[in-house]
């Protein structure tokens, strides 16, 4: 996620915070200066953070549950709003999903309970729930913060934990697709509320809306995808008509190519056609700066980016994209040499030829007339 500051690696997950969480804490620090001065504003910023290791914590909780049904988390935002762990594919059965997505509000549980045992018993309903309270207790406080955030994940809307676990719920009688859409109508639905509500009572509730709204969009586009994306292999979705570069290329030869196409993604290959690495756009830039014009190209390159056999499902180029993170995949013939490209925008043009066809289209009848790079 761009604007993040990473704050290091536990575990294989990168912990990064986004740059408007900054910006939240010299907000909470200003406000809390303005009513009593620096002992309370740097108490302010101390509970916000340790809001947010609870939050870190519950990220932690899905990522550890996930980890056990072999998915790996490679990195969590923190946000003003919560934190974001980016898993790198979506668990395949309602089970997975519903033990992933509950694992994150028991650490909270389990927090609250801990603290709870601290204070000997002793910390009464209405400290726990003065949250905004300063004259309230600290461990109180943050008790009554993590129950408020069981109960806020528990709303069966997505992003939130209740939309995963409503989903799962309806997988096990559902397809996953239909499960999907239902779930994201009712995270939809729900958004209309907080933003009726935000309107009379707090235009924070507006926000939380509107991100929920979108987010409830993208599960059910993603949910879309994925149904179609079983059943289309890669060469009938693939780029067949892209500039490539030679390895022996120069930075500037791969500019000149750049200006002259809308292209932002090159792959790089032998005298025989066979893939050997990726340049973005961005990649360019940054060694143009670095090495100059003359350098070669192979220097800039990725070679991280993965393979497909073109007679592949699209759903396994799918997963390779989102569990690796790159910006394409390189789709290769028996023979090993580039054929074609597979990138996000590839993805979302085939969405969008798809709801504007009738049912039962195929996309190798479309492709057939167009001429292919290559057999194998």
């Amino acid at each position: 996620m761009g604007w993040s500051l990473n704050l290091g690696t536990i575990a294989g997950t990168t912990v990064r915070v986004h740059i408007t969480f900054l910006l939240l804490l010299a907000w909470i620090w200003f406000a809390h200066y303005q009513t009593g001065g620096a002992p309370a504003a740097w108490e302010g910023v101390a509970f916000i953070i340790a809001v947010f290791v609870c939050v870190v914590l519950h990220e932690f909780g899905h990522i550890a549950a996930a980890r056990r049904f072999g998915i790996r988390t490679p990195d969590i935002t923190l946000l003003p709003i919560g934190g974001v762990a980016r898993l790198e594919r979506i668990p395949e059965e309602p089970g997975q999903e519903f033990v992933i997505a509950v694992a994150g509000p028991l650490v909270n549980v389990a927090i609250a309970a801990l603290i709870f045992l601290l204070l000997g018993g002793q910390a009464e309903m209405a400290q726990m729930a003065g949250i905004d309270d300063p004259r309230a207790g600290f461990l109180a406080r943050l008790a009554g913060v993590n129950l408020f955030l069981v109960l806020f994940n528990m709303i069966p809307a997505f992003p939130m934990d209740g939309g995963r676990i409503l989903r799962a719920a309806l997988a096990s009688r559902l397809s996953w697709s239909r499960a999907t859409q239902i779930a994201a109508t009712i995270g939809q639905g729900l958004a209309f509320v907080f933003g009726f509500v935000g309107l009379f009572y707090n235009p924070l509730l507006i926000f939380i809306g509107i991100f929920v709204y979108l987010a409830a969009a993208a599960e059910a586009q993603n949910a879309q995808i994925r149904e179609v994306a079983r059943s289309v292999l890669v060469e009938d979705v693939m780029i067949t008509q892209f500039a490539r570069l030679q390895g022996t290329a120069t930075l500037e030869e791969a500019i000149e190519k750049l200006l002259a196409t809308t292209q932002h993604e090159f792959p790089v290959v032998d005298s025989g056609g066979h893939f050997e690495g990726l340049v973005t756009r961005n990649d360019m830039i940054r060694s143009l700066k670095e090495s100059g014009p003359s350098a070669p190209v192979a220097g800039a390159m990725r070679t991280d980016i993965p393979r497909i056999h073109r007679r592949k499902c699209l759903d396994e180029s799918l997963r390779l994209m989102q569990e690796d993170g790159v910006p394409a995949v390189a789709v290769v013939d028996s023979a090993d040499r580039l054929v074609g490209l597979m990138t996000h925008e590839t993805i979302g043009e085939m969405l969008m030829v798809r709801t504007a066809v009738e049912d039962g289209f195929r996309f190798g009848g479309l492709r057939g007339n167009r001429r292919s790079v290559g057999q194998g």
